[in-house]
């Protein structure tokens, strides 16, 4: 396979990842004179924040996806391939993908990160991820099989396993996957399996910390705590979980709690990028960079957003939160300074302006910190769905996305509550395993040792 896109004498920009700060990079970009190549491994942008809702069955994976080829349809000099990056020659202004290799004057890291499972093989085989619109439909496949199997099983041991539903990491992700699927506990399966005992179900929220959301206020902490509490979510604080076995999911103080489902939001870790030279990296496989994102050592290549650790902030000495808001300012600033660069301007250094962070438990319960004012309750609860739904690409999905919510909250109904599960055709697979299976492509060999 090959990009099969010819330089056209201007200079090439190639961003590796279409999230937050890749594509505000991108359209950042638009009329600049460059030729602009985004990559992705998915062929659209996704929107995180409202990925659980996808994975307790209350919008449609359509809702907060958009294609990126549909995004860039009226560009000029814009490209998008579907290809995940295997290794990168800063030398040879070069990178790998899985399709091939393609050169670039800007290299622009936008990969993001993965769930940080902490090398525990066990806890990553058995537990469910919730980090891509992919593994939230795998997630909803699993409640929705549980609850099924769970009226059909003969073993009580076997379905309590499957209704207990143990949930580990108390962050933004955590709180509001178990509000949603308390509130699924509460109104949805009772109307669906009047032959279930709802009260055998239970939800475990397990955190490490001594409180729920660290990233914000002890005010918001324990208001997050009390409405959960309310809502009979079981949660343990100070706690960690070790290992899963038979079953069962093992914490450090001794204590198991018997469960198929195990949802796994405990943390994440940068992507992987093969090449660069080891002191590039910081904590959490994060590649340091100065304070115009600009890969330390390097000249031409950047990396923004999640993936990025900037110490030259001195608000931030130890890096900028991996949210939504410091890759979509790195970006937008990035885009600003590339052209500045070839203009023979000067660049601006990033400063991060903190927009503020909130979270939301479930129907009229949220909490909010912004501006230095702390909000909870149903105002919170008004600003969380503004913001989210002001947020989401498209004048359709931002439709679709209300008009779920304004049913939802009237009817206490969530529609899409299907099983499904993609069976792609013999030759797709086959394609996707060679690939796969071709990690360096047309890398020679004596030149891999280098890499």
């Amino acid at each position: 396979m090959s990009f099969n896109i010819e330089r056209n004498g201007k200079k090439r920009v190639v961003i590796v990842g279409g999230g937050f700060g890749g594509l505000r990079l991108a359209r950042g970009l638009k009329k600049s004179g460059f030729q602009i190549i985004l990559i992705d491994r998915n062929n659209y942008h996704q929107f995180p924040p409202l990925i659980y809702q996808i994975a307790t069955a209350g919008l449609n994976p359509s809702s907060i996806s958009f294609p990126f080829r549909k995004i860039f349809e009226d560009r000029e000099d814009y490209f998008f391939r579907m290809a995940e990056l295997r290794a990168v020659y800063p030398a040879d202004n070069l990178i790998q993908t899985s399709i091939g290799k393609i050169d670039y004057d800007y290299l622009i890291l936008a990969n993001g990160t993965t769930t940080n499972f902490f090398s525990n093989k066990n806890i990553e085989e058995a537990a469910i991820p919730m980090k891509t619109v992919t593994e939230a439909m795998g997630l909803r496949n699993s409640l929705l099989s549980s609850y099924e199997r769970s009226v059909t099983c003969s073993s009580e041991k076997e379905r309590d396993e499957l209704l207990n539903i143990v949930i580990v990491g108390g962050g933004p992700s955590g709180v509001e996957i178990a509000g949603a699927v308390a509130e699924m506990r509460r109104y949805v399966l009772p109307k669906d399996y009047p032959d279930m005992d709802v009260s055998r179900m239970h939800i475990h929220l397990i955190q490490g910390d001594a409180r729920l959301l660290p990233g914000m206020n002890e005010q918001s902490s324990q208001r997050a705590l009390e409405f959960l509490r309310k809502m009979n979510v079981e949660i343990r604080l100070n706690t960690f979980v070790t290992d899963y076995a038979d079953h069962e999911v093992i914490m450090n103080d001794g204590a198991r709690i018997p469960s198929r489902n195990f949802i796994w939001v405990g943390g994440v870790i940068a992507n992987p990028v093969t090449g660069l030279p080891e002191e590039c990296f910081g904590r959490g496989r994060r590649i340091l960079v100065d304070e115009y994102n600009r890969v330390k050592g390097q000249k031409n290549i950047f990396a923004i957003g999640d993936i990025a650790y900037m110490d030259a902030d001195p608000a931030y000495p130890k890096g900028h939160p991996q949210m939504a808001q410091p890759a979509i300012q790195q970006g937008a600033l990035l885009a600003r300074n590339i052209r500045a660069w070839e203009n023979n301007g000067e660049a601006a250094p990033f400063r991060y302006k903190d927009l503020g962070c909130m979270a939301t438990i479930g129907k009229n319960k949220a909490v909010a910190n912004i501006g230095g004012f702390i909000f909870g309750g149903f105002f919170a609860w008004l600003l969380w769905m503004g913001v989210h739904l002001m947020s989401i690409l498209g004048v359709r999905n931002k439709l679709f996305v209300f008009l779920d919510w304004v049913w939802s909250y009237f009817t206490y109904d969530r529609s899409n509550r299907m099983i499904l599960k993609a069976r792609p055709s013999q030759e797709m697979n086959d394609l996707e395993r060679r690939l796969q299976e071709n990690h360096w492509g047309d890398i020679a060999p004596e030149e891999r040792s280098q890499v």
